[in-house]
């Protein structure tokens, strides 16, 4: 039988014997019950047994049980657990609100969630994070950055020295997709990597999937990041913020209508720039270098089963010397969002989201000042509903079209300037589809079970000429119009997911997935650790669609009444349709840029080690990843397999957290890694008393090994009744390791036939200091 006929069989068998079942249910939200803000995916369990179900993406749940007398448990990660008893005769509706636990860690056994969580539910290449559990780990500058921090978690390692991008599993830094409340972010840094573009102020949660991806995620090969902004609060006015060396935030909150509504302005600013200002040198005091980005989010209830949120995001970066030289990129978001409960097992949430990136080069010197500009811009529709049956089991399904614009660059004079005729690579438009369908179920009290599928959809749309080229050729041979708003080139992708978790006893499972996912939009770069100036194109008659296959095994074991926990995950990764240059390419501004380009197959496996602390004044992680990654182009390398940038056998964070006492905490990491595959010269020939470098291999050299020690301290002011504040202090870097950014080659003065190494390193000891405040 057709595998996909077969799982929709086996998924209508499941739903069918779910549905004749005769229960009730309690349904509604969990809040927090001093902002009214939803908790995300926090737990509501039947006392004493293993049943239970975990809330969604907005804060809904709904349990469904056989008639009786029931104690549940209501908890979530920092919160106190409620307990309420309910008698199940009837269909019951109750919203919970959790207090933030005041315990501190000498006392705690972490509240809020099921200390055996990691081991029954069923999950794994999972990592959860939220902005007040890493609110004391060592960045660079001071500032507290989710995606610095989820590169400590096995199997993430970041693209560079200093940098917020991040591959995962050996997959690309443009294979991971980044979402904000739904919306996609295509650059997701600011200061050309060195901060994030996510204010940790402004973020409610966030989730990063590295393998068994949900069906209701697509578009993107290796890992989804989605991160969910806070609501506000909606019981008071309050802010917090922070004044930092290089930066400061901003962030007000409050209610629309006390217990109806809330909403949430952040802001922040990098102000290098204003010190350069003050240098008496003109080159330097004319220079620019900022970045600026603001959060907004506002919602309100309609009534019991209606509410709406308006979100959106802005963010620029502005690099340039006076008016000889600039350089501006930056995102824009916005989601509209409608979430409606058809029934206490019905929910529903409708999007209409907005995504735009673009960047701007401006030159003025010379005698033919110009600009180049490029970027992609989305709008996308986005249906989703959730279904709950009985014994907890629940069906997912929906659908999204997102209507892609490409603007591969353009070139052109300044204003009153008519030296030269405009370059434009011409624009594109596409229309990318995404239908799914999961169902989570539970068999018994030992396995459980998330299986789906995604059919996934991609067409150009005209009018547009395509060009086709003879195999290595860089001129066209020949061409194809389509007409405006003609689909063409139909591309489809079925992608199927699985997990599986079986539970061996209350400390210990073993876990399982498989998934396989398509990527239609392609980032192409010049850079080692990625440019604002990248850029993205879509799938074309000669550019393929990108796909791959993950399988992954998990074994999850805790300790000492879950006082530690650790896992040992397995994976491997098959990717194909990979895209690469072919060498001596021509990339900027190449209106046949499907000609310098090759397309190849990869692969990575790998295993991931973690064990963390989770209790007590000293907590903490240790994560450690052994993995191979591979690329293979028939053009490059003699068509045999060559070790991609981002392959590190070894991979090694170390995260402890000290609480010295009510005043102070301290902290410092540790990580190192294997330096990276690069293409280095083997040899040399002269050519006219010149040097010329030998390359034979592609990434057949190392960059030395990284490794690197950073430290935190932070010092919490006394409380106040409506304020509070705190001094963080660190250091990165701290024994001053001069870590290779990139090296280069250059002939000896006494010796023409001898080459220098020389290599450029970016931080030594970097300190440190911001203060925070919470109103």
């Amino acid at each position: 039988m057709n595998p996909i006929k077969t799982l929709l069989l086996v998924l209508f068998l499941a739903l069918g014997q779910a549905a004749f079942a005769q229960n009730f249910s309690v349904s509604g939200y969990l809040k927090d019950g001093k902002t009214g803000e939803e908790l995300p995916f926090a737990n509501v369990v039947v006392k004493g047994t293993t049943t239970g179900v975990t809330t969604n993406a907005y804060g809904f749940y709904t349990l469904t049980l056989p008639e009786g007398e029931y104690e549940l448990n209501y908890q979530f990660l920092g919160y106190t657990t409620l307990t309420k008893k309910v008698s199940l005769n009837k269909n019951i509706k109750f919203t919970a609100e959790l207090q933030p636990s005041t315990k501190t860690l000498e006392e705690v056994v972490i509240e809020g969630e099921a200390a055996n969580a990691n081991v029954v539910k069923n999950e794994m290449s999972v990592v959860a994070l939220s902005p007040k559990s890493i609110s004391t780990v060592p960045v660079l500058f001071g500032e507290k950055d989710i995606l610095k921090t989820i590169q400590l978690m096995p199997g993430v390692s970041s693209t560079g020295e200093g940098n917020s991008g991040f591959y995962v599993r050996g997959g690309s830094a443009d294979q991971n997709l980044i979402i904000l409340d739904e919306a996609p972010v295509y650059n997701a840094s600011h200061l050309l990597g060195f901060f994030s573009v996510f204010n940790s102020d402004a973020v409610k949660s966030l989730k990063l999937y590295k393998s068994g991806i949900p069906a209701q995620y697509g578009g993107r090969l290796s890992s989804v990041l989605d991160v969910k902004m806070d609501n506000g609060n909606d019981r008071e006015f309050g802010g917090e913020g922070g004044i930092g060396l290089i930066s400061s935030r901003l962030t007000l909150e409050g209610p629309i209508k006390k217990g109806k509504g809330s909403f949430i302005v952040s802001g922040r600013r990098t102000y290098a720039d204003l010190f350069l200002k003050l240098s008496s040198n003109e080159g330097i005091n004319q220079s620019k270098l900022y970045f600026y980005d603001l959060n907004a989010k506002a919602n309100y209830r309609l009534g019991d089963n209606d509410r709406v949120f308006l979100s959106g995001y802005f963010g620029r970066d502005v690099f340039g010397n006076g008016d000889l030289f600039g350089l501006q990129w930056g995102n824009g978001t916005g989601t509209l969002r409608w979430n409606h409960l058809f029934s206490d097992r019905f929910f529903s949430n409708s999007s209409l989201i907005f995504s735009n990136y673009d960047y701007q080069i401006g030159v003025n010197s010379g005698s033919t000042p110009f600009t180049i500009t490029s970027g992609i811009q989305d709008w996308n529709f986005k249906q989703d509903f959730d279904y709950s049956f009985a014994n907890n089991n629940l069906l997912k399904f929906g659908f999204n079209i997102i209507h892609h614009t490409f603007q591969p660059g353009k070139l052109a004079p300044k204003e009153g300037n008519f030296s030269f005729n405009p370059i434009t690579v011409p624009g594109r438009e596409a229309l990318e589809t995404g239908t799914y369908v999961t169902f989570e179920q539970k068999l018994g009290a030992r396995l459980q079970l998330n299986y789906g599928l995604r059919v996934s959809t991609f067409s150009n749309i005209g009018g547009m000429t395509e060009y086709q080229f003879a195999p290595g050729g860089e001129t066209p041979t020949d061409s194809v119009t389509y007409g405006n708003g003609e689909l063409y080139n139909t591309q489809v992708g079925i992608e199927p997911r699985f997990n599986a978790n079986f539970v061996i006893d209350e400390q210990s499972s073993v876990k399982a997935s498989y998934a396989r996912t398509y990527q239609y939009l392609h980032l192409l770069s010049n850079s080692t650790a990625g440019s604002p100036t990248d850029v993205w194109v879509p799938t074309t008659p000669i550019i393929k669609p990108e796909y791959a296959d993950q399988v992954a095994l998990g074994y999850f074991r805790n300790f000492e009444e879950n006082k530690y926990e650790s896992s040992v995950e397995v994976y491997y990764k098959k990717l194909y349709n990979q895209i690469d240059y072919k060498n001596g390419a021509e990339i900027l501004l190449n209106p046949f840029l499907e000609s310098q380009l090759v397309f190849g197959k990869g692969y990575a496996y790998g295993m991931e080690l973690f064990l963390k602390k989770k209790y007590g004044r000293f907590n903490g992680w240790i994560g450690y990843t052994l993995s191979t990654t591979r690329r293979e182009f028939k053009e490059i390398n003699d068509g045999k397999p060559f070790s991609a940038r981002q392959d590190r056998r070894h991979d090694i964070s170390i995260v402890g957290m000290y609480k010295l006492n009510d005043r102070w905490d301290l902290s410092a990491t540790w990580v190192y890694n294997t330096g990276d595959a690069v293409t280095f010269p083997s040899g040399s020939y002269v050519i006219e008393d010149k040097q010329v470098p030998l390359y034979t291999e592609r990434n057949g050299y190392r960059m030395p090994s990284y490794h690197r020690m950073d430290f935190g301290a932070t010092f919490h002011g006394k409380k106040h009744e409506h304020f509070e504040s705190s001094w963080n202090f660190s250091v990165y870097n701290l024994y001053a390791r001069y870590n290779a950014y990139f090296i280069r080659f250059e002939d000896n003065e006494q010796n023409p036939e001898v080459s220098d190494v020389i290599q450029t390193s970016l931080f030594s000891l970097v300190p440190a200091v911001t203060y925070n405040f919470k109103f």
